[in-house]
């Protein structure tokens, strides 16, 4: 098993920043990619920012240049999204996404979703 611990969201105004983060644990003995989707009421849930085990990058169009997904050390299971210049668009239930393998054979696979944090941007 692996669970997610995510913190960090909120209610901020339109220009404001907020940061998400996200802490695997359990049955983990390689990571792939980490990452952060979200949801807004009525749509899809979309990937926001993902970041692959050797430290590639990836975000959605719309967040490219105020989003910045990044990990502090080496540890590898925990992952932060810096959201600067916010918009009211980019309100939406927050996820953050883990994949990897649980066994040196790398046949186990994990494929984990942590239970979402509220991001509000609105005056």
């Amino acid at each position: 098993q692996v669970q997610l611990v995510e913190s960090g969201g909120g209610l901020v105004q339109p220009g404001g920043s907020l940061r998400l983060s996200c802490v695997a644990s359990g049955n983990i003995f390689s990571i792939k990619a980490m990452g952060w989707y979200r949801q807004a009421p009525g749509k899809q849930r979309e990937l926001a920012a993902q970041m692959t085990d050797g430290g590639s990058t990836n975000y959605a169009d719309s967040v490219k240049g105020r989003f910045t997904i990044f990990r502090r050390n080496a540890a590898k299971n925990t992952i932060y999204l810096q959201m600067n210049s916010l918009k009211p668009e980019d309100t939406a239930v927050y996820y953050c996404n883990v994949l990897g393998y649980s066994d040196a054979d790398y046949i186990r696979t994990f494929d984990t979703w942590g239970q979402g944090t509220q991001v509000t941007v609105s005056s």
